[in-house]
């Protein structure tokens, strides 16, 4: 193989990342939008306003309202479920955003399964993201976070990636992402009724919310800094590589 052709990006690899990313950007606007109706993260089975919060979130006006009043509680015992009427303006417009997120997320895991797929057929992880035995060692590691936090970059020539993009590449493919999608199966009834196992082995349907919320968390952050990544290092030819190949 030529060196001008190893150093392009199959038509598989553009495809599917232009895919991928167009579904995550719409799943990242669409997750803040139904975050913002119920700013709360919970551990366990359920949880809801009249409940303790694990993580309450300051960002929209459902945020620590306290509006409530005419607590009554189902039955005479300390732990019974409670109903209340609520006494401010809740933001709850959020059923337009919830169908779209549904669709991106197909969207997101039909692509990342043909991905997944080719990447390993072809071998695209073991020769460009599995780190080399010579180079994986810490001190490596360690260089190359260095080099990416000072000023001027050192650019690879993008034929080869280094370890740390390996190392992160192959976090953000195998652990955050199927991570983010497992626990979105886990918030579905339909898929929880079904599959009953898919809710119980993060603990409840609140636990998995709040696992999806930091597993996203953590694709938004690997998203930042890539777009940073890009713009700092040549908007202009990192586009070309990753639409046309070269």
């Amino acid at each position: 193989m030529s060196l001008k052709n190893e150093s392009r990006h199959s038509a598989w690899v553009r495809v599917s990342h232009g895919l991928i990313t167009m579904s995550f950007l719409t799943l990242a606007l669409t997750g803040i939008y139904i975050l913002m109706v119920h700013p709360r993260l919970y551990w366990g089975e359920v949880g809801n306003d009249l409940t303790p919060a694990f993580i309450e979130l300051p960002i929209s006006r459902n945020y620590q309202h306290n509006g409530w009043d005419n607590k009554i509680a189902f039955f005479n015992r300390s732990d019974s479920p409670i109903s209340a009427s609520r006494t401010f303006d809740i933001f709850n417009e959020n059923g337009w955003g919830r169908s779209l997120h549904f669709l991106s997320a197909w969207v997101l895991v039909i692509t990342g399964l043909i991905y997944l797929v080719l990447g390993l057929a072809t071998r695209h992880f073991r020769r460009r993201m599995l780190p080399e035995k010579r180079s994986a060692s810490f001190r490596q590691l360690w260089s190359e976070l260095v080099d990416h936090i000072r000023v001027p970059w050192s650019v690879s020539d993008g034929r080869q990636y280094n370890l740390l993009q390996r190392i992160s590449y192959l976090a953000i493919i195998f652990v955050a992402m199927p991570l983010a999608i497992m626990t979105g199966f886990a918030m579905s009834p339909a898929i929880g009724a079904a599959f009953p196992w898919i809710v119980s082995m993060w603990g409840g349907t609140q636990s998995a919310r709040t696992i999806h919320f930091f597993a996203s968390i953590a694709l938004e952050l690997f998203l930042i800094v890539h777009l940073i990544m890009i713009i700092l290092t040549g908007f202009k030819q990192n586009i070309k590589a990753i639409i046309v190949g070269k």
